[in-house]
């Protein structure tokens, strides 16, 4: 049986995917519900918010029968792109790189931060069909309520969407050998207003996000 590693940050997020279906895996450290459908089991874990707990999560539950590793959930807005549930196509670490004495210069997580920078993204697989707009989303473990900082970071790593985890699992899933996929709904807008409408919009951006995920486990799953 093939294996789909799902990650959401928060509760809300992850309850939203095949609501109250499956059984809880008791005894681990991160809440863990299994759902089986047909021949794909389906780990649904919440991982907790940021880059570790993200890449924690994919090192911990990601394993030898895992064929995909997804992400579900939530995220701002920083650039102009027209929608409010995207696919994921490429994810960069905002906050990965060296602070020089002219600014802050962006590199590839992983790469030596000094030299030349190569293409800071990592790139998910390719979209089956699913019909969401495309966009690039920047993680980062801060949680942005800044519009000259949101803005910046569309220009500068020309990207539309942030978030605290998608990034961290692409490369984590990048050095496992896997593929990975992120499917994220829009909350607020990376500004001054973002922990209010945060928490207003939760829930049904949370389900939205969710529904496109369940649409994606029904199309045919790679063999690990």
């Amino acid at each position: 049986m093939k294996s789909l590693l799902i990650l959401a940050a928060l509760p809300e997020e992850a309850d939203a995917f095949r609501p109250g279906e499956g059984c809880i895996v008791e005894g681990e450290p991160m809440l863990v519900r299994i759902v089986e459908t047909g021949d794909i089991r389906i780990k649904i874990v919440t991982c907790g918010l940021g880059k570790v707990n993200a890449a924690l999560a994919v090192g911990r539950y990601a394993n030898a029968d895992t064929a995909l590793i997804a992400m579900t959930g939530t995220c701002g807005r920083i650039g102009a792109i027209q929608g409010d549930c995207f696919w994921i196509a490429k994810a960069i670490q905002h906050d990965y790189g060296a602070r020089q004495a002219d600014g802050f210069v962006h590199y590839r997580a992983g790469d030596w931060p000094m030299g030349n920078a190569r293409d800071h993204a990592f790139a998910a697989m390719p979209d089956p069909g699913l019909g969401l707009p495309h966009a690039a989303i920047a993680s980062g473990d801060v949680f942005l309520e800044c519009p000259a900082t949101a803005e910046a970071l569309a220009k500068h790593l020309r990207t539309h969407l942030v978030d605290m985890e998608v990034a961290a699992v692409a490369q984590a899933a990048e050095a496992l050998g896997l593929p990975w996929v992120a499917i994220k709904a829009v909350t607020d807008g990376a500004d001054g207003e973002s922990a209010g409408d945060f928490s207003f919009n939760l829930r049904k951006a949370a389900r939205k996000a969710a529904e496109a995920m369940e649409r994606l486990v029904a199309f045919p799953i790679p063999a690990p």
